[in-house]
C-alpha cells in the first residue's frame, strides 16, 4: 500500500539522518586564549593598563586587516582572568570576530570589565583551564593560542613546564607578555623574561613580548596580538641568546 510504503520511507530516512556526523564545528583561522594575571603582585594600575593594552589592540585597523586576511577570515577569542591554581574566571566566552563591528563591540566589552584582584600566581593553572576551553569550543581552529600575561613566577599549582609541555602536546602554542614595569624586590623572580622564554612558552613560532615600561604597554601587546593573529614571523620577537643560562623553572617568586 503507498500509505506503508510513505512510513517506511521515513524510518529509513530517519535512520541514515542518526548516522550522519554532527553539525559541523565553526571554522576560524584562529582560536586564542587571552589568560590574563590578576594576583595581587599586579597593582590596580598595571591591571587597568593591561586590560586597556588588550581592548585597544582589537580596536587597531592593523588587527582587523589581519583577521579579514587569513583563509576563513575570522578568528574566535575568550578572555580569561587567573589568580591561584583554583581560581580562574572566564570574564568573556568564546566570541567569533569576523567584521569590523564585532571586534570593535568584543574590544569595549574588554573595557568594561571590573578589576579584581586575588592571592597567588599559577601559570600551571592558567594554562590547565585554557586547555581545557579549546576542547570545549567547538571550534575547528588551524591554531590554537594560549596568550598568557604576568608579572611573575609559578608560586602555586604544579610545576608550570608539565603544564605547558602537556599544552604543548595537544597542540596548543603558548606566548607569553612578561611585564617588569615596577622596579624589582628580593620575592620577585629574576629576569622574569629569561623565565618566560624557557619555563612558559612553548609551541611551533612561540614567542614573547615584554612589557617593561607603561608608555609602551599598549603597543607592546597591539604587537603581540597581530603576530598571534596574521603568524607574521617578522613581528616575532627573539630574545634567545645560546650563551645566555637557562632560568630556573622551579623559582617561586613572590606569593603574591
Amino acid at each position: 500500500m503507498k500509505w506503508l510504503r510513505f512510513v517506511l520511507a521515513g524510518l529509513l530516512l530517519g535512520l541514515f539522518a542518526g548516522s550522519l556526523p554532527a553539525r559541523a564545528e565553526t571554522e576560524v583561522d584562529l582560536a586564542l586564549v587571552i589568560a590574563v594575571d590578576v594576583s595581587y603582585s599586579m597593582d590596580e594600575d598595571e591591571q587597568e593598563l593591561q586590560r586597556e593594552g588588550y581592548a585597544e589592540a582589537f580596536r587597531s585597523p592593523l588587527v582587523h586587516d589581519a583577521i579579514r586576511n587569513g583563509s576563513a577570515g575570522r578568528i574566535a577569542v575568550t578572555y580569561m582572568e587567573w589568580s591561584s591554581a583554583s581560581e580562574q574566571w572566564i570574564m568573556l566566552p568564546w566570541t567569533v570576530l569576523d567584521n569590523p563591528e564585532g571586534i570593535l563591540a568584543f574590544a569595549d566589552r574588554i573595557s568594561h570589565i571590573p578589576l579584581r584582584r586575588a592571592q597567588l600566581t599559577s601559570i600551571s593553572g592558567a594554562l590547565d583551564r585554557a586547555s581545557q576551553l579549546f576542547e570545549s569550543s567547538g571550534l575547528m581552529a588551524t591554531r590554537r593560542v594560549v596568550d598568557v600575561s604576568g608579572d611573575g613566577s609559578n608560586n602555586d599549582g604544579r610545576p608550570v613546564t608539565a603544564a605547558r609541555d602537556e599544552a604543548i602536546a595537544k597542540g596548543i602554542v603558548i606566548n607569553g607578555l612578561p611585564i617588569t614595569l615596577k622596579t624589582p624586590n628580593a620575592f620577585d623572580t629574576p629576569n622574569l623574561e629569561r623565565y618566560y622564554r624557557d619555563c612558559v612558552i612553548g609551541g611551533p613560532g612561540a614567542f614573547i613580548v615584554p612589557a617593561r615600561e607603561r608608555a609602551q604597554f599598549q603597543t607592546a601587546i597591539k604587537m603581540k596580538i597581530l603576530r598571534e593573529v596574521s603568524s607574521t614571523p617578522g613581528l616575532m620577537i627573539q630574545l634567545a641568546q645560546a650563551q645566555e643560562p637557562r632560568a630556573d623553572c622551579t623559582a617561586d617568586g613572590s606569593r603574591n
